[in-house]
């Protein structure tokens, strides 16, 4: 009998053995990274205040990370935004931005590495999926499929841009329902809804080959790095139709500062949006129309945030959530009538003001909000910081890890620029400064924010606001 219990005891240790040595194993991997990038999204997100919005997914992991409140962007535009979260410096201002950076390294000059590029050579296995960098999928020629014009060389193991049945990049990056290829602006709505499930639109597709990609990533021993890029609330405005059904009789909140500044500013023409055809309707004339385009960017970010609702799933539904740093970021803001703009591509706050939210495994503030400044350029840095990898010398932004600990932490000023202008955002101020030396200062202590340009009254903080942005910028 003693036998048979010994004999039992022993074959129960050796099955037990490879399972404790697989979660020893687990344990001591670095953590995987799952950033999750979300174009055009302003902070329209009932986790950041907005009361209206669905957004149930992205509020639960908000509910489990740190939410950023002031983080701002460090261009309003997609190309050059996306530059800095992903080399961690200061860039070119155009959309072309990483297209130049990979024509210096085709040439032989040397470059400073990538995020993606740093943390492959870390050991981490990486992956895009989407729009991650400015053209989904990484490619460039007139296609946006030219396996020999890469947007970001020696950067990711895999970069995926899925084209579901319509077979055609185009397709996915400026369609909507069904893969509608943009072929003149002119003549494709401004925004739509068709009545079908998630994949008659371009995100469906690439939610699922995240998914896919999350399946193969975790049965690997080498920790992953997985970037996934939705597409909405991108300009055109299209979702399936049960996410704007949503909005349908919802009261939205007042437009605020709805009119076109006075003086000299960073306002525009909405010319982004303008190229779409709007029926022959000004929103900034038509309230009724404002609210129209509003409901659709809303169902948009409903769409959007179901995308992201179904990557979480799979992470969780794998395990991996256990040991994945998930990151959250919008490229930039958007200006949905205030004023009287409608689009990005200003300086003001509503172009770069985006949702930041970081949750990493074992945290111990979870859900806590911070009001502490920071910038796209910190995302780099604290994701080295969060998986114990050595922080690259030319990254010019600093790490949010502090803050992850202490939401009550100091951040530190935000600078963004166009190619003529540019800004540094304080806890109180705004400076903006234009190339001929023009300055905007504007107080966010005060009802007026940016609408009241106080720089005449205050040379001595504008000359210190100067230098600082300067010092940042060059």
């Amino acid at each position: 009998m003693h036998f048979k219990k010994a004999i039992l005891f022993f074959c129960t240790a050796l099955f037990f053995m490879p399972i404790t040595n697989c979660q020893k194993t687990q344990v001591n991997k670095k953590p995987n990274i799952l950033l999750i990038c979300v174009d055009d999204l302003r902070p329209e997100l009932k986790s950041f205040g907005a009361n209206y919005i669905s957004s149930p997914n992205i509020d639960a992991l908000a509910s489990k990370g740190v939410i950023f409140q002031k983080h701002f962007v460090n261009s309003p535009s997609c190309g050059p935004s996306r530059y800095t979260l992903l080399t961690g410096q200061y860039g070119p201002s155009g959309n072309n931005a990483l297209f130049r950076r990979a024509s210096k390294i085709n040439q032989g000059i040397e470059v400073e590495k990538s995020m993606p590029e740093w943390f492959k050579e870390n050991g981490y296995t990486t992956v895009s999926v989407g729009k991650v960098s400015h053209h989904p999928g990484g490619r460039g020629g007139e296609n946006w499929n030219d396996s020999t014009k890469i947007e970001m060389p020696n950067a990711w193991d895999r970069h995926l841009m899925p084209v579901a049945e319509w077979q055609h990049p185009r397709g996915m990056m400026h369609g909507l329902a069904n893969g509608e290829i943009r072929e003149k602006s002119s003549k494709m709505d401004v925004f739509q809804s068709v009545e079908g499930n998630d994949n008659s639109y371009p995100d469906g597709a690439i939610a699922d080959k995240a998914i896919e990609q999350i399946r193969e990533l975790t049965t690997n021993k080498k920790p992953f790095f997985l970037a996934v890029g939705i597409i909405k609330p991108h300009l055109p405005f299209g979702a399936p139709k049960k996410y704007y059904n949503k909005y349908q009789g919802v009261k939205l909140p007042k437009i605020k500062y709805p009119h076109k500044p006075k003086g000299k500013t960073t306002w525009h023409g909405s010319g982004e949006f303008k190229k779409y055809n709007s029926w022959g309707k000004n929103p900034n004339k038509d309230s009724v129309f404002a609210d129209e385009v509003r409901r659709h960017y809303a169902a948009c970010v409903s769409y959007a945030d179901a995308q992201v609702g179904k990557v979480l799933a799979e992470l969780k539904r794998t395990g991996a959530d256990k040991n994945t740093i998930v990151v959250l970021w919008g490229d930039h803001g958007w200006h949905l009538g205030e004023h009287a703009i409608w689009g990005k591509h200003s300086l003001f706050e509503e172009s770069l003001h985006a949702p930041l939210i970081i949750h990493y495994p074992e945290m111990t503030l979870e859900g806590h909000k911070t009001d502490a400044i920071v910038e796209t350029l910190d995302i780099f840095p604290t994701l080295c910081d969060l998986a114990e990898i050595e922080i690259p010398k030319h990254i010019q932004g600093k790490s949010l890890q502090k803050i992850l600990n202490n939401p009550n932490a100091m951040g530190h000023p935000a600078v963004a620029y166009k190619s003529n202008v540019s800004t540094i955002r304080t806890k109180t101020h705004r400076m903006i400064l234009h190339k001929d030396g023009f300055v905007e200062l504007y107080d966010h202590t005060t009802t007026e924010k940016e609408t009241k340009n106080i720089a005449n009254q205050y040379p001595q903080l504008v000359e210190k606001l100067k230098k600082k942005l300067k010092a940042r910028l060059h």
